[in-house]
């Protein structure tokens, strides 16, 4: 077996960091890059030694507990960014991780901070078994019924173990998290690529977080390219450093970002407040609030077990942000939420969508240069929505234009820019059998809607997602609504081009003159 860890998964230049590994055919070679717009190598060394050690039980939870192969120290000059660590044995096998290396305070010069979605890597890694999700390797071995594993997920994962290689280091132009077309006519539903999973041992939950060939690095290696600074931070940096946005000008969530912490969520409202300004470049958005125990080495999340897994107070619990135990629901921040928005283009969750946005405030900020107008559909051919979407409560005035309905935290003063339908699951009554795993209903529709009768479930179940923005106190907060708005920039959409160029000069991100 080969497989890496490190110790911590952010690190300043000059710090060191640890390298645990077990290796079954040495030596090997480390080689460790930062990857955006390119890969530049940073680091190459042969004759790396590391002995073979086992699996312990109970991994997921407990950690590998593997002794340190290396020390790695890095250099002063590293820029910040995500780093690429791929060891490869004597018999050229190779396994991967990564460091993200924060910046040097006051060295760099950016005035925008990109947060990588470190704690959605996290409760979607199964290495080792287990993830929040569900017994996952039950799941694909098929010793574990569905229904059996999805009640084996574990709420207490630990940091020091490998990623699921699929998961940290899939390869170049994976499938998307989306049907790229739309079904046909009595065409039954799907959700994925069947050959793509066989042939490479992919699991449900293994394109749903990472950096590589995904959507963080989509975002990244388009906005390096245009010009733009930005520095690295993971979700962990922003809960136990609370100062750390405080020299930003704007900060950046593109990755996936479901997971956040108490102290995570704080900072950044902080940050708002006083007059920074928030890109939300994703979908599915601060939906579960989760925990950081022993120093970074334990991930806490239990998802819909929250409140009856552990005894601790209510307020410290793990569980949806948007349950009345904790007063804050998400939207407060962000200004939508995944309870009012779903899917789109994935089984027959509106499964002949047009996998675009319908324009309506042709006259935001957002849209100026773009050359969209009302009743465009933006992104139908990428498709720019597609896997998880966020949104609101919503009616029409008069104008012809959609004004939110102010509910479960959404602002009064969210402008509603364009939507398009979503489904928060596969309704029974299709007749089709479902494609993706159901999500409580009766715990969203009673979280939503104070009940949780079947009339109420029916209500979550259709939503919208939509590009949104609002100001909250002295900064301003630009959504998104979609998890695939990166491929609108990676597919090079000039529509979509324009809308980030705008927003990321509009919060003051710094951009070098290109060449």
């Amino acid at each position: 077996m080969l497989a890496c860890y490190t110790d911590r998964l952010s690190v300043r230049p000059g710090e060191s960091f640890a390298l645990h590994a077990t290796v079954a055919n040495g030596p090997c070679r480390l080689d460790i890059a930062r990857v955006g717009a390119v890969r530049e190598i940073v680091m190459a060394m042969d004759g790396v030694e590391a002995g073979e050690y086992p699996v312990p039980p109970h991994v997921d939870r407990d950690g590998c507990n593997w002794p340190v192969a290396l020390e790695v120290k890095v250099g002063e000059d590293w820029q910040s960014g995500y780093y690429d660590i791929c060891l490869t044995d004597a018999a050229g096998q190779e396994t991967h991780h990564f460091v993200c290396v924060r910046p040097t305070v006051g060295t760099t010069g950016s005035k925008a901070v990109m947060v990588l979605s470190t704690n959605t890597y996290h409760s979607y890694n199964w290495w080792g078994g287990a993830n929040a999700y569900s017994n996952v390797t039950g799941l694909m071995n098929g010793t574990v019924p569905f229904a059996q594993a999805m009640d084996e997920a574990i709420g207490v994962l630990s940091t020091q173990r490998p990623f699921v290689q699929m998961i940290i280091a899939p390869p170049e132009n994976p499938p998307r998290l989306v049907n790229m077309r739309k079904r046909e006519f009595r065409e039954k539903p799907w959700a994925a690529d069947p050959k793509f999973m066989r042939e490479h041992s992919v699991s449900p939950y293994d394109g749903s977080a990472g950096f590589l060939h995904k959507w963080e690095h989509a975002f990244v290696a388009w906005a390096e390219t245009e010009g733009y600074v930005l520095d690295f931070v993971t979700d962990y940096d922003l809960d136990v450093d609370q100062s750390i946005l405080e020299n930003y000008e704007s900060a950046y969530f593109v990755g996936h970002s479901e997971y956040w912490s108490g102290n995570e969520r704080a900072q950044v409202e902080r940050f708002v407040d006083a007059g920074g300004n928030v890109a939300i470049l994703s979908g599915n958005t601060c939906f579960w609030k989760v925990r950081w125990e022993d120093d970074g080495r334990t991930y806490v999340c239990h998802k819909w077990k929250g409140f009856e897994a552990e005894d601790v107070p209510a307020d410290q619990a793990t569980h949806l942000w948007s349950h009345s135990a904790f007063g804050a629901p998400e939207a407060e921040l962000t200004g939508l939420s995944f309870n009012f928005g779903g899917y789109h283009r994935l089984g027959m969750c509106v499964s002949r969508g047009q996998g675009g946005f319908t324009v309506y405030n042709d006259r935001h900020w957002a849209l100026e240069g773009s050359d969209l107008f009302y009743g465009d559909v933006l992104g139908g051919d990428i498709p720019l929505i597609g896997y998880e979407s966020d949104g609101c409560l919503f009616e029409f005035g008069k104008d012809g234009l959609p004004r939110a309905i102010p509910m479960l935290g959404v602002p009064a003063n969210l402008e509603i820019i364009a939507l398009a339908p979503v489904a928060f699951g596969e309704d029974a009554e299709t007749g089709y059998a479902a494609m993706i795993p159901p999500e409580k209903l009766d715990v969203i529709a009673e979280v939503t809607y104070g009940d949780s009768s079947p009339a109420s479930q029916q209500r979550v179940l259709r939503g919208h997602t939509m590009i949104t923005s609002f100001k909250r106190g002295k900064g301003e907060v630009f959504n998104s609504g979609t998890t695939e708005w990166a491929h609108g920039l990676a597919a090079s959409d000039p529509f979509v081009a324009a809308i980030t160029r705008n927003v990321l000069d509009k919060f003051g991100v710094t951009r070098r003159e290109k060449g």
